[in-house]
């Protein structure tokens, strides 16, 4: 009887050391697809590595596992395992699928874009193709994502999503009229689409028909007057047009709903001094460099200022700034040494002051130079 107690001993030990029995197999992965599907993530992963202990080499394992934590954002987890089931199944289609999304959703582009581009429906399916597109178009390869684009739309014509990356492709890629036919496209569908309106604006504005442009500016501020560039970018057209009062009006509009917003301030400041308040003109440039310390722009109008106000200490350091980012600034250099005479430092104003006099005899060859062809 003895013997009986230790034989049943032992083999329960034997089970409970090997791997699960198929049935239970099939239960546990039951479990996990459900648990995937209702959106209990954590349970899933658990129940698909309990199943990939019993047989660690099932593609399909492998990959619901890798969706179970790419749900979960553990992406590079996700991607070890999907490569690991290539390397049991190369070229499986699924998988290779599912590894050129986990490598978009961890923005690795460059990873992502050989197997898009090796899945036999890409250019069939409308996700397939939207992937790609946006893949190409992360890594600025513009005319070829706007192909991808093309034939997903293609495949959805009324698709606002698509017609709108489409069109910032065509933008991206300086082809103004396809940008133009596109977003009027959208506007004949939506026509409160301000995001449409927008880009017809910035478009016009490039095209140089400001009337148009001033048009589709308005039309979004009519749809959404805090929409961000509503206001900065119809600004622009009106100081373009010598009409300040009226862009200094659409600029503070933009910064009452965006203070650090940095063209309104940058653009604020530089009318500031057009009208001869460097004082008033400096908050709005300081904004503008808190916005984006390299601005040279705004960095030479500080610096201007501060000549102005005949505090050349204050002047010398965004004006050398200035020079550093952009050495052939030529009236960065003239203020420099305006500053730097102010200072008493005569050599030092000298030097930058010939600096601005070749540059500007520099450009003005080359002006002569385009006028007359080659």
């Amino acid at each position: 009887m003895l013997w009986i107690v230790v034989l049943l001993l032992s083999f329960c030990a034997l089970v409970a050391a090997s791997p699960e029995p198929s049935l239970a197999i099939q239960t546990i992965l039951i479990e996990g697809s459900q648990a995937l599907q209702s959106g209990n993530y954590a349970q899933a992963e658990s129940c698909f590595r309990r199943a990939l202990q019993s047989q660690p080499r099932s593609v399909e394992i492998l990959n619901n596992l890798a969706i179970a934590l790419a749900r979960q954002k553990k992406e590079t987890e996700a991607i070890g395992l999907y490569e690991l089931a290539l390397n049991i199944k190369p070229g499986d289609a699924i998988t290779s699928r599912n590894l050129a999304l986990a490598f978009f959703r961890a923005q690795r582009y460059d990873k992502a874009l050989p197997l898009l581009k090796k899945l036999p429906d890409t250019n069939t399916n409308f996700q397939a193709l939207e992937v790609t597109a946006l893949t190409l178009f992360a890594l600025e390869r513009y005319p070829e994502a706007a192909t991808y684009f093309e034939r997903a739309s293609a495949l959805q014509p009324n698709d606002l999503q698509t017609l709108d990356l489409l069109g910032k492709t065509y933008y991206h890629s300086n082809q103004y009229s396809k940008v133009v036919k596109t977003f009027s496209r959208i506007v004949s569908i939506d026509p409160n689409s301000v995001a449409a309106h927008m880009m017809l604006g910035m478009t016009y504005d490039k095209l140089s028909r400001e009337a148009e442009a001033q048009s589709e500016y308005l039309a979004a501020q009519k749809t959404d007057s805090k929409y961000l560039g509503v206001h900065s970018g119809l600004g622009i057209i009106l100081l373009r047009q010598g009409r300040p009062e009226l862009a200094e009006v659409e600029f503070q509009k933009e910064l009452t709903n965006y203070p650090n917003d940095l063209v309104s301030n940058r653009t604020l400041g530089g009318i500031m001094l057009n009208q001869n308040k460097p004082s008033e003109a400096i908050p709005f440039l300081h904004a503008a460099l808190k916005a984006n310390a390299n601005d040279k722009e705004a960095l030479f109008n500080l610096g201007k200022a501060e000549v102005m106000l005949k505090a050349p200490a204050r002047a010398v350091e965004p004006l050398h700034h200035a020079t550093t980012l952009d050495p052939q600034f030529a009236k960065a250099h003239f203020v420099l040494g305006t500053a730097l005479r102010q200072l008493g430092l005569r050599d030092e104003a000298l030097a930058e002051q010939k600096i601005a006099e070749k540059i500007q005899a520099q450009q003005r060859e080359q002006m002569k130079k385009d006028v007359s062809g080659p």
